[in-house]
Order: C-alpha cells, then sequence, then structure tokens
C-alpha cells in the first residue's frame, strides 16, 4: 500500500533514531554505531554514536574492491581543452599517492589542509587524501582574493596548503600563487609547505624550502598504499567557510558518519542516482554544493561523477548537453543563473543533443523563477527539480523529488522548493513573538527544532559559542536553527522562500556577507560611511549596490566615477570579482533613523522600486529621496 509523503516525513521524526538507523546501513562501518542520536545537550546533536567509519572509504574503496574498471570521476575542461576519466581503481591509486605525500609532510588525524585550487582532479584527490588520513580539508574557492584568504588561513591554522599555478575562466588565466603568496603574507598563521600543481598555464616563483612540487613527489609515491582511518562517527572531517553578518568567516564543521549516511541516503530518495550511472553537478568545490554532489555524493552512490572546469557558454552554448549526451548523465544539478545565462541563447541548442539519458534536472543556489523554471522544463523534455538548502544543512531542506519505494512522489510546483524533507522538522515561526504560524501564507521566519539531522553543520569550527548565538539564539523565547530566511506555506503544504531576514545576499549562488563588502570599503580613506544592500538582478537573483557618503564631495561626475573605479578595485583585490557591487553611489547623507539604526531595507525597497513601508522613524526624509533621485538618474 502506497504511503503519503506527509506519512513518511511525520515518521523519520516521530520515530527517528529507528529511521536513521535503518539509513545507516547505507554505508560500510568498521564498528557500528552504539547510539543512533545523542541530542541530550540541546542545541548540539551526535550522531551515530561510536561508529567508526571513513568517508573515503565509502566514496572509493568499496567500489574499488568490486567494481575496479567502472568509471569514477570524469574530468572534462573546455579551458584548456583536456579530458580524463578515473575508473575506481585509477581513483584509489591517485587518492593514496596523495594520502602518501600528506603523511609525508606531517600531516596527521586532524591536522587541517587548506585547499586553494579551480575545478582539477588534483582537487578532488586532495579533499579524499584527508578523508581517507583523518586530516581535516578546508577548501577555499579560487575565487577568492588575499586578504579573505588570508582570513581563512588564520581562522583553520592549516599544517599544509594545496594550490596551483592557475586557474581559466572563460579563457582568461587566473593566476593563484600570486595571490596564495599575498594571503600567505597577511595571515598570521604560517602553513608549513605548499604543495603546488604546475599546470603550465603561468610561470611563477617558488619559496624556497616551503613549495613542493607535486609531480616530483607523485612519482616519489607512485605506488604507495596508505589504509583508510577509522574515524568515530563525529570526528570533524571538513570546514567550509560560509559568509555571515559579521566580516569574520564562519567555518561549518561537518562530521564523517553523519554526513555519509545522509548523502548515501539522499542519492537515492532524493536524486534517484543508481551505481554505474553518471552524476553531473556544475557548482564548484568550492561550494558545498561541490563537496556533497561533486566529490562525496556521487561516489559514495557508486556513480561516475563528472567534473567540469568551465563556462555554460563556451565553446557555445551547447557545451553542458553535449556532456550529457558523450558521457550518458542520468542526474544534473546546476543553478538558476546558469540556466538564466542559457536563455539568452538559442533554445533549439538545447535539443541539438541526446538527451535521452536524462532524467531529471536539479536547480538549487538561489530562487528559480517560474519563468526561467518553464523555460528550462519544456526545451529540455524533463523534470526540472527546484531544492533549497544551505552550506550548513549539507543537503536538501525543501524539495519534491522522492525515489522512495512505498511512498508517493510529490508533484513540482514552479515558485516553490517544495516540502520538508525527511529528518528535518521545519517551522514557520513569528520572528517577534516566536509563535508558530499555523494558517496557510503566513510569511514567518523558517526554522529548524533540535536536534539537526545527520549531514547538517556540527558546530562552528573552535567557535561553539557562535555556534549557539548565531543560529539558535535569534527567534525570541524558542531554541531553534533559523536559516535567516523569510518563508510561507500554502494550503497543500508547499513552502515558498521570499528572502532574507538578516544582511546576507545571494550573487548567483554565493552567498556574501554585506557586513564584510561594507568594511573593505569603508577602509578607502575618501569614504566616510557606506551601506551595502543586495537587490534583485534578472540574470543573478541578486547583486550588490553600495551606497557611500564620501567624505569630499566629488568635483565633477569625472571624479565621481574614478572614485567608484578605484574602490570596485579594492573590492576585488580585497574580497575578489565575486564581491564587487554592481554600482557605488555617492550620497550625502545615508538614511536612519533617530537612534542611529541604518535601514537597509528601505535602501534595498528603493532600489528595487518598491514601497519602503513605514518611514515614521526615519531621522531625515531627504535621505531616501536623495537615493530615490540617484538611482533615476
Amino acid at each position: 500500500m502506497t504511503q503519503t509523503y506527509a506519512d513518511f516525513h511525520r515518521r523519520s521524526l516521530t520515530e527517528r533514531d529507528s529511521f536513521w538507523a535503518e539509513q545507516a546501513k547505507r554505508i560500510d562501518w568498521q564498528t557500528p554505531p552504539q547510539q543512533v542520536c545523542d541530542a541530550s545537550r540541546p542545541p548540539f546533536a551526535r550522531w551515530f554514536v561510536g561508529g567508526t567509519t571513513n568517508l573515503c572509504h565509502n566514496a572509493v574503496d568499496r567500489h574499488a574492491a568490486t567494481r575496479p574498471e567502472d568509471q569514477a570521476l570524469i574530468w572534462v575542461s573546455t579551458e584548456v581543452g583536456q579530458e580524463k576519466i578515473y575508473s575506481f581503481a585509477q581513483l584509489q591509486a591517485e587518492v593514496e599517492a596523495m594520502a602518501a605525500i600528506l603523511l609525508a609532510q606531517g600531516v596527521g588525524q586532524g591536522d587541517r589542509v587548506l585547499i586553494y585550487m579551480p575545478m582539477v582532479p588534483e582537487a578532488a584527490f586532495a579533499m579524499l587524501a584527508c578523508a581517507r588520513i583523518g586530516a581535516i580539508h578546508s577548501v577555499v574557492f579560487g575565487g577568492f582574493a588575499s586578504v579573505s584568504l588570508a582570513s581563512r588561513i588564520d581562522d583553520a591554522a592549516p599544517k599544509l596548503i594545496v594550490s596551483t599555478d592557475a586557474g581559466s575562466r572563460a579563457g582568461k588565466r587566473i593566476a593563484y600563487k600570486p595571490l596564495l603568496d599575498e594571503a600567505i603574507a597577511l595571515s598570521a598563521h604560517k602553513p608549513t609547505g605548499v604543495l603546488m600543481v604546475d599546470r603550465g598555464l603561468v610561470p611563477f616563483e617558488r619559496v624556497v624550502g616551503r613549495d613542493l612540487d607535486y609531480a616530483t613527489l607523485r612519482r616519489q609515491h607512485d605506488s604507495a598504499r596508505v589504509p583508510c582511518a577509522w574515524l568515530e562517527s563525529n570526528t570533524p572531517s571538513y570546514t567550509l567557510y560560509t559568509s555571515g553578518t559579521t566580516g569574520t568567516p564562519k567555518g561549518v564543521q561537518r562530521d564523517v558518519g553523519g554526513y555519509a549516511v545522509a548523502l548515501a541516503t539522499s542519492m537515492d530518495w532524493i536524486f534517484g542516482g543508481k551505481a554505474g550511472e553518471t552524476y553531473f553537478s556544475t557548482s564548484d568545490i568550492g561550494w558545498v554544493v561541490g563537496h556533497s554532489y561533486i566529490v562525496y555524493g556521487p561516489l559514495i552512490a557508486g556513480m561516475a561523477t563528472l567534473m567540469f572546469e568551465g563556462t555554460p557558454v563556451q565553446p557555445d552554448a551547447a557545451v553542458l548537453w553535449s556532456l550529457v549526451e558523450k558521457y550518458r548523465v542520468t542526474v544534473m544539478f546546476s543553478a538558476p543563473t546558469a540556466v538564466r545565462v542559457l536563455k539568452k541563447h538559442d533554445a533549439a541548442l538545447l535539443k541539438r543533443h541526446d538527451l535521452s539519458s536524462l532524467r531529471a534536472l536539479f536547480l538549487a543556489g538561489e530562487p528559480l523563477d517560474e519563468p526561467t523554471g518553464r523555460w528550462i522544463a519544456e526545451g529540455l523534455g524533463v523534470p526540472i527539480i527546484d531544492n533549497y538548502w544551505q552550506t550548513e544543512t549539507g543537503w536538501p531542506l525543501l524539495t519534491v523529488a522522492h525515489h522512495i519505494a512505498g511512498v508517493e512522489a510529490v508533484p513540482t510546483r514552479f515558485g516553490s522548493p517544495g516540502v520538508p524533507m525527511y529528518g528535518y522538522d521545519v517551522k514557520l515561526l513569528d520572528e517577534t513573538s516566536g509563535v508558530e504560524l499555523s494558517e496557510p501564507n503566513q510569511k514567518g521566519v523558517l526554522v529548524i527544532e533540535h536536534p539537526l539531522p545527520p549531514g547538517a553543520l556540527q558546530t562552528v569550527w573552535g567557535d561553539d559559542a557562535r555556534f549557539v548565538n548565531t543560529y539558535w539564539k535569534s527567534v525570541p523565547g524558542r531554541n531553534v536553527y533559523s536559516t535567516f530566511d523569510w518563508g510561507l506555506r500554502d494550503a497543500q503544504g508547499y513552502t515558498f522562500i521570499l528572502g532574507r531576514t538578516d544582511d546576507v545576499i545571494n550573487v548567483a549562488g554565493h552567498r556574501l556577507g554585506t557586513r564584510e563588502i561594507e568594511e573593505c570599503i569603508s577602509g578607502h580613506p575618501a569614504v566616510a560611511e557606506v551601506a551595502v544592500v543586495g537587490v534583485a538582478d534578472q540574470l543573478k537573483g541578486q547583486v550588490a549596490l553600495a551606497f557611500a557618503v564620501p567624505r569630499e564631495t566629488p568635483a565633477s561626475p569625472e571624479a565621481a566615477l574614478a572614485l567608484e573605479g578605484q574602490i570596485m578595485k579594492r573590492v576585488d583585490e580585497q574580497l575578489g570579482a565575486v564581491a564587487r557591487p554592481s554600482r557605488v553611489l555617492f550620497v550625502g547623507i545615508l538614511p536612519k533613523t533617530r537612534s542611529g539604526k541604518l535601514l537597509r531595507r528601505a535602501l534595498q525597497a528603493v532600489a528595487e522600486g518598491r514601497d519602503p513601508g513605514d518611514l515614521t522613524t526615519l531621522d531625515d526624509p531627504g535621505a531616501l529621496l536623495q537615493v530615490k533621485t540617484l538611482l533615476h538618474k
């Protein structure tokens, strides 16, 4: 008899331990767990307590033992015109060689390894090698500039950094080594070594006594055999930095066992992936999607994972579909921004290639608007599955894709990512009272009750107090995890995401703290004060817009343009191009309340052409009028 999804979801909460004990059988354990969930110290939760396992074993070794010649990692770079395919046996050999190199450099269990690399196979080797020996990897997106990279080096305190000479984007070489050298110079913590993968893209200077050549060491450890370290389930596996409302990045800390079980379950029930098939995520390893659904998830499921270095329009706007055809991709994961880019090109390109292998396209990273969703659905002729989650959750929180035997599927609804996934006790609460909103179509803060399910963050790296105070104390009178997103639920139970409650913006799936951008801009000697807000953008979802009060009014429009250019360059150099505001508008005063609170929401509303709402607390009504005038020029 078919069970409703609502009943299935309810069981995952009311019979939590038996539910997750069943899912734990999806992975290999050296020692079985002694306790499914220890939730005795809220808001912390420990999953599969006492069990010992290893992420690399579950992703690589167990498949190499039974299916050694099956495809595991497919690397395609349209940037450098190369493709490489690694079987599970070959992937295991590469990972063991990398693990041997790490061990030879003194990296052991619990040590951190920072990975600052583009989408190249060696990045995946390094991540899996860390997991193999029990080191904690921290991947930093290759687009981050030196100041941002330095703050992550100081927080993670890595023993070793793995990097490369350069990445490439749309044919443009991006030199990594100078950025890395500057970051190390800026950071208080100094790694003992830097392992350099030389791609031959740009020349670079080696620091004698610190910089190591990967190719040389790879030859030395060609036949290395490095056993997997069996780790207690709650041992940290990695940290991944995400922007917050302060300038200091938060290191999201993930465990080993809970993450493996969560990914194995999601690959089956959410994505419908099967061993021997091919999974293609267009994300980057610097983001959580790259961790969960390029490196770990597909491999744990025994699938081949396609790792792509390139853009969706080079050499033409059919490149993604050519890869789907060539490698018989069954499940694909991308972002709405990528689809919006493709919408600017001939829709006939969607039908140029044989996509008969493709069962579904999943989209996440920022809200999926209905026109974009319908356009790609009609063009590809496959289900388009929206899904909503965060760096912190590690796997989808809301979606509708279900491949659960005996459980009815929930149909998609454009505009909504869907319904809460199993294991997530999701509620909408009134922001001021903390009261649960039970009626349909009421706007509230989207929260998750304790305990968070397996695979979610354990804590903030090195700062339990920040974990508690940031995520669990924001709703009055309630100890709940806040997503910091507004949502509403319709009468059929579908959740709709309405935007952030804090000052984090989402630019093409990249989470950026406006505070971090403000601190960067305010450091310019010509700027007295600044406010940065996220405004809606048809292509990227949101873009940053800066309003700056100069210390002296620019003498001419040309002078204002020159100052804007200087500020843009400063953001590029310190935070990276992804954080660059779309504009810097110079104003004489920023809108504030009489108590001095900056009205960012009013600025955002005016910038988006919306009603800014109640302005009775505004100290100087002329401030917003000036903003309106500038925006309409």
